[in-house]
C-alpha cells in the first residue's frame, strides 16, 4: 500500500492524484516549493485565502506567543480578550451599520450560520412564516447542508440526495452572448436581478427570509456582477423585507481592491459572511457580521438565558483570534488593499492579452481577480481546465481551475513581474494544450 493512501484529499480526484502527485512542502512571499524542491508562483493565493503571502513572521509569533498564553477557552459563557478585539477590528473594516460579529471556523460555517440568523431573526420579529431560503445558479456557499442547498452547483450536490426542502433558486448572471471578454463589470444583465421576482410570484414575498449570493462568484467561474445588478437585487430584497446575504469568503479582505465586495460594488447587504483571507489562511476562522437590529432583534425577543441555540466548539478561539489580529494588522500596515487596487490594472492588462489565445472564449476580471474561460475539448467538461492547470503546474505556476475555466487570484503582494509571468505561463500551457 502506498505510504499516502490513509488520506482522503477533499475535491481531488485522488485516483488522478496517485498518478501524478503536486504535494507542497514550504512556502513564502509569493512562492510555493514542491517536495522535490521546485519553485511555483502561487497564483492563487493558495485557496484564495494567503492575501497577504506566505510564511509572515508576524502571525507565526502572534499564533506561537498565544498558544503559550492562552491556547484555548470555550466560546461558550466565556469571553476571550482576542476574539472581542478582532470582532471589533471586522467592525471598523465594514460598511457602516453593522454591530455584531458571530465567529465560525469557516466559509461553509459562516453560510450554515447567517441562514439560521436569518430565520432566527424573522421568527423573532413574529414574522415566522419567512422560512424560504433563496440562492443562486452557480453559487457556491460551502459544503454543509445548509450551504448545499443554497448553492447552484448540481455536482456538490449530486451525491447527497435530498437537501434541505424549502429552497429556491434565482438564475445567475452568466452571458456569454452579451458579456464575453468585459473588461471589469459587464454591461448588460441587471435585468436577471428580476428574476428574483419569479420567486416572489410563485411563494409570496412574505414567505422568503433571505437571499444569499456571492458579489462575485469566485468557485461558480469567476462570475462578475453585470452594472446595476446588485443595486437592483438590493432593491428587490428590501421593498419585500427579504435579508440580503453577501458570501464574502473570498470577495473580502482585499480581493476586489477594497475591505469587502460591498464596498467596491457600493451596495451594503444585511448580513456579511467572510472567512479565508481573514487570518491569512493560517488558522481557520470564519465570521458572520450582522447590520443593526438583527442581534438586537434575536437578543431582546428571547427568553431569559440562551438567546441563539448556535455556535462551535472553535467559535473566536484564542488562537484564531491572534493570527486574525496579525494578519488585520499586516493589511493596514502595508496597505494591501491600495496596493491590491494598483495591481489590479496590470492584471487585467495581462489577461486579456491571452484573448486571441486558441480555445479561450471568455475572459473576465475585477478587483484582482480573473477566469479565464475555455471551449470544452471532445473528452468532455473539465478535461482542458485540468489540462491547463497540470501544465502550468508544470512550468512553473500554481492556479485554480474549475471546469473548464481558470482562476487567476494571486497574494495581495503580487508584483508586475509576477503577474507577467503568471500570465505568460498560462499562455504558454493554453499552446501547449489546446
Amino acid at each position: 500500500m502506498d505510504a499516502r493512501d490513509a488520506l482522503w484529499m477533499p475535491f481531488t480526484a485522488n485516483r488522478a492524484f496517485k498518478k501524478d502527485p503536486k504535494v507542497v512542502a514550504k512556502a513564502k512571499g509569493m512562492f510555493l516549493e514542491d517536495e522535490a524542491g521546485h519553485e511555483l508562483i502561487d497564483g492563487s493565493a493558495g485557496l484564495w485565502c494567503v492575501n497577504a503571502g506566505h510564511g509572515r513572521k508576524q502571525i507565526a509569533e502572534a499564533v506561537a506567543n498565544q498558544i503559550e498564553t492562552l491556547d484555548y477557552s470555550s466560546g461558550f459563557q466565556l469571553g476571550t480578550p482576542g476574539a472581542f478585539k478582532v470582532a471589533e477590528k471586522i467592525k471598523a473594516l465594514l460598511p457602516e451599520g453593522f454591530s455584531s460579529v458571530f465567529f465560525t471556523n469557516s466559509g461553509s460555517e459562516s453560510a450554515d450560520t447567517a441562514l439560521k440568523i436569518a430565520l432566527a431573526y424573522h421568527a423573532a420579529k413574529g414574522d415566522p412564516r419567512r422560512t424560504l431560503l433563496v440562492g443562486r445558479s452557480k453559487g457556491y456557499h460551502g459544503v454543509n447542508f445548509g450551504g448545499l442547498s443554497v448553492g447552484g452547483l448540481p455536482k456538490n450536490k449530486k451525491q447527497f440526495g435530498p437537501l434541505l426542502g424549502n429552497v429556491a433558486h434565482i438564475r445567475d448572471t452568466h452571458d456569454l452572448a452579451r458579456n464575453a471578454f468585459s473588461v471589469g463589470q459587464p454591461e448588460y444583465g441587471a435585468e436577471f436581478a428580476d428574476d428574483l421576482n419569479r420567486v416572489i410570484a410563485v411563494h409570496g414575498g412574505d414567505a422568503i427570509a433571505a437571499v444569499i449570493v456571492e458579489p462575485m462568484s469566485g468557485s461558480g467561474g469567476v462570475i462578475i456582477p453585470p452594472k446595476g445588478y446588485l443595486e437592483r437585487l438590493a432593491a428587490i430584497c428590501k421593498a419585500n423585507g427579504i435579508l440580503l446575504i453577501f458570501d464574502e469568503v473570498i470577495t473580502g479582505f482585499g480581493r476586489m481592491a477594497a475591505p469587502f465586495g460591498a464596498h467596491h460594488y457600493g451596495v451594503t447587504p444585511d448580513i456579511v459572511t467572510m472567512a479565508k483571507g481573514l487570518t491569512n489562511g493560517t488558522i481557520p476562522m470564519g465570521a458572520v457580521a450582522c447590520l443593526e437590529g438583527i442581534r438586537e432583534t434575536i437578543i431582546d425577543s428571547a427568553d431569559p438565558g440562551i438567546e441563539l441555540f448556535h455556535g462551535y466548539t472553535y467559535s473566536g478561539h484564542p488562537v484564531a483570534s491572534a493570527a486574525a489580529l496579525a494578519t488585520l494588522a499586516i493589511y493596514e500596515e502595508e496597505d494591501l488593499f491600495g496596493h491590491a487596487a494598483k495591481m489590479a490594472p496590470v492584471l487585467e492588462k495581462a489577461v486579456h492579452s491571452l484573448k486571441q489565445s486558441p480555445g479561450v472564449i471568455d475572459i473576465r476580471n475585477d478587483g484582482l481577480v480573473a477566469g479565464v474561460e475555455f471551449e470544452p475539448d471532445a473528452h468532455g467538461a473539465g478535461h482542458r481546465g485540468q489540462a491547463i492547470f497540470n501544465e502550468c503546474w508544470k512550468r512553473g505556476v500554481y492556479v485554480r481551475f474549475s471546469g473548464d475555466i481558470i482562476a487567476i487570484s494571486p497574494p495581495l503582494i503580487v508584483e508586475e513581474g509576477h503577474i507577467d509571468r503568471i500570465t505568460t505561463v498560462l499562455g504558454e500551457a493554453i499552446r501547449a494544450v489546446v
